[in-house]
């Protein structure tokens, strides 16, 4: 797989990660939600100050190191697909690295600058010490909601397919209500989750072609090539 290719996938991601979640930024009030017609899809509002799928990760300080170590793995990224890309491995390889590395993008354009262009956001509360909603439509502002590093990520897909409770007689979770797939998430996250689990499933056919190189160098010689040292 060629440069041009992955440049144009990665691409393709963040183009589409960033025009929805402005979209829903700009249109949705927050925790809103609209069900898509025919499907358990739900379009649900949220923003996230911590990693994907919403998880949380030590307040101010954790958010921010989880920003930091989003840029140092998007560095070292673009460092890795040119390796692979120049060494010429498995194509299937190469995409699923690249879909990882657009869905660290996407997530790290988010809590980079969003603080900083939008001018509502969850913030946290000194009183409670913990992140706090807001009201109203957020628009683009010059007075942002939070410095640079300090911005959440957007999320918006939800899939409650299946709704109901545990039965009574079960351990620890008996008359709990569950919901599959309770997670809200974006196209960055189900980029990067979609790389991972390829990788991991695939990975005896993505990496056999490497180990076949090693095993079977190509060696190059001088010699001259004619009829006459082919007879000999």
């Amino acid at each position: 797989m060629k440069a041009r290719h992955v440049t144009f996938i990665i691409l393709l991601i963040i183009i589409a990660d960033q025009a929805l979640k402005i979209w829903i930024k700009t249109n949705f009030h927050l925790n809103e939600s609209h069900q898509v017609i025919g499907s358990g899809f739900q379009l649900y509002f949220v923003e996230n100050p911590g990693m994907a799928y919403g998880w949380k990760f030590g307040g101010e300080w954790g958010k921010m190191a989880l920003t930091i170590f989003r840029m140092i793995a998007v560095i070292f990224g673009t460092w890795y697909l040119r390796k692979i890309i120049m060494e010429k491995q498995h194509r299937g390889f190469i995409f699923c690295a690249s879909l990882v590395y657009a869905g660290a993008l996407g997530n790290l354009i988010d809590s980079s600058i969003y603080g900083l262009i939008f001018d509502k956001g969850m913030t946290v509360s000194p009183v409670i010490n913990d992140y706090v909603g807001y009201n109203g439509l957020a628009t683009f502002s010059t007075k942002g909601y939070a410095s640079f590093l300090h911005g959440n990520v957007v999320d918006m897909l939800y899939f409650p397919v299946i709704k109901g409770q545990f039965p009574s007689w079960l351990p620890l979770w008996g008359g709990d209500h569950f919901e599959f797939f309770r997670p809200i998430f974006n196209i960055a996250d189900a980029s990067i989750t979609t790389g991972v689990i390829s990788i991991l499933v695939f990975q005896k056919r993505f990496f056999k072609q490497q180990k076949d190189n090693e095993q079977h160098p190509t060696v190059e010689t001088n010699a001259l090539v004619n009829d006459e040292s082919q007879v000999s």
